[in-house]
């Protein structure tokens, strides 16, 4: 019994113009997949102060006076 190895194409092909032109397009490609999945997975930097909508108008302490 002989199992299907798929399309096997000649070496010479490696070698042409056209399919450097598409191993670089895939190789930038995936580069910038891993750094957008790299950034996903990183949490979020806040520079600053906490300012605006971040700050509470009021405490949502169970002890009152204590400091937002």
């Amino acid at each position: 019994m002989i199992a299907p190895t798929g399309i096997l194409l000649p070496e010479s092909l490696l070698y042409t113009d056209w399919f450097g032109v598409l191993a670089t397009f895939v190789a930038i490609n995936t580069v910038i997949y891993v750094v957008l999945g790299v950034i996903k997975m990183t949490p979020k930097i806040r520079w600053g102060r906490r300012t605006g909508a971040n700050r509470r108008s009021q405490t949502r302490s169970i002890h009152p006076d204590a400091a937002p």
